[in-house]
This record gives structure tokens, C-alpha cells and sequence, in this order.
């Protein structure tokens, strides 16, 4: 494999390498080195999740296949514990290859989560060491949620049915996470919001989205008893 482009999101608290061309693939550790190396530890588990996606991606032996191109100030939000900064390398323009890559890489992620949520089924999630974590139907209620909230901020409208099942209601949701992406992607959105808030671009769209719930379906690995 030639080398990885990564970003790193320097907090106080939280350092994150993220790979630039593999949205997801993102983790967290105190310091660059330590985040670096949890890149490669869960390079694998990435793996995993492409299972079956007709995508090339051989997963590193160390930090030496990485190549760290951008470094930005993190947030309040990055020593929280979640990624906050759009990197640089995210201004590209989505091409039609890039789209058709984006929509072969999300449903792979839903296919693994949708894998662990059903292998956790019926079984109890470990609790933290207070006794937090949600338990699996609110996982998945949280992911739905931030995902409807995640196309807004590409200026999608998308209306959740309160009245819907929580099945039918990721189908809707994720429907409307390719569309948003599909229409911002082809220029067909608005660039500010109607406030002149700014949005984000669809490339990071696509790394929020695959980040938010490649974490979480790795908690649910990781919890399930």
C-alpha cells in the first residue's frame, strides 16, 4: 500500500488522526504518536467494516505508512472527546467518481453496523465504569438523530415521521444522507445558510457521518456481554 494521508485535530485533552481518503477511519489518543497509533490498531476493524465493498484497502503494520499533511487547533468539542475540524483537503470538489466511491462506502458502514446491532441483539452492553452508556435501541435511536441533524448542515430539508418505526426511519434517514450528499456533491445546494451560517462540505459531511457511526458501532463491539 502507498502511504496514508492523514490530518491530525490537535486538542488539549484529545489529539485525532483521521485518514484523508478513508472517511471513518479516525481515532483518538493524548498525544499525535498515541493517536497515529490507534489509527493503526483499528485499522483492521476499518477493514472489517468494508467487508464485502468492492473497495481496495489493506490495512497498515505501523505509523511509518502514514503521512501527516495537515495539522489543525482543536476544540472544546475535540477535548470532548469528537473530531470538530474540517481539514483543508476537504475543499475538493466532489467528481462523479468521488460521489460513486462516497455511495459504495456509507452503505458498507450501515451494513456492518446493522451486522453488530443484530450480533448484540438481546444481549446486555457493558456499562462504563459510572454506569453510563446508552443501551442498544437508544445507539441506534442517536445515530438516526445526529444523522437527520448531519444533512441540514449541507442546507437538505428532511422532515423525521414521528409516527414511523425506528427501522423505517433509518431507511428514510439514510435515503436522505445520499440524496443531501448526491445534491451538494453536484452543486445543487445552497453553499451558506439562510443566515449566512456556513455549511459543511460534502467531503466532510461523508467523514462526520462514516466517523460518528463507525464509533459507535465499534462501542457496541466493544460493550457487548
Amino acid at each position: 500500500m502507498n502511504s496514508i494521508d492523514v490530518y491530525l485535530e490537535l486538542g488539549q485533552k484529545h489529539v485525532f488522526a483521521g485518514a484523508l481518503d478513508w472517511p471513518g477511519w479516525c481515532r483518538s489518543g493524548g498525544n499525535e504518536e498515541a493517536a497515529l497509533q490507534a489509527l493503526i490498531d483499528y485499522g483492521p476493524r476499518y477493514a472489517q467494516a468494508l467487508a464485502g465493498a468492492p473497495l481496495k484497502f489493506q490495512a497498515p503494520a505501523d505509523v511509518s505508512a502514514f503521512k501527516v499533511i495537515e495539522r489543525h487547533p482543536g476544540t472544546s468539542t475535540t477535548d470532548f472527546g469528537a473530531p470538530d475540524i474540517a481539514p483543508a483537503a476537504d475543499q475538493r470538489p466532489v467528481y462523479e467518481a468521488d460521489l460513486q466511491r462516497f455511495q459504495t462506502l456509507l452503505p458498507a458502514y450501515w451494513r456492518a453496523f446493522d451486522a453488530a446491532v443484530a450480533q448484540a441483539a438481546g444481549k446486555t452492553l457493558r456499562k462504563g465504569p459510572r454506569g453510563g452508556g446508552r443501551d442498544l435501541e437508544k445507539i441506534v435511536e442517536h445515530i438516526n438523530g445526529a444523522d437527520a441533524s448531519y444533512v441540514a448542515r449541507l442546507a437538505y430539508k428532511f422532515k423525521r415521521d414521528e409516527g414511523a418505526s425506528l427501522q423505517e426511519e433509518l431507511d428514510r434517514t439514510r435515503q436522505a444522507v445520499l440524496d443531501a450528499l448526491t445534491a451538494a456533491a453536484r452543486g445543487e445546494l445552497p453553499e451558506h445558510g439562510p443566515r449566512g451560517g456556513t455549511l459543511w462540505q460534502p467531503r466532510y459531511f461523508v467523514r462526520r457521518v462514516a466517523w460518528h457511526l463507525l464509533d459507535h458501532l465499534w462501542e457496541i463491539e466493544d460493550r457487548v456481554s
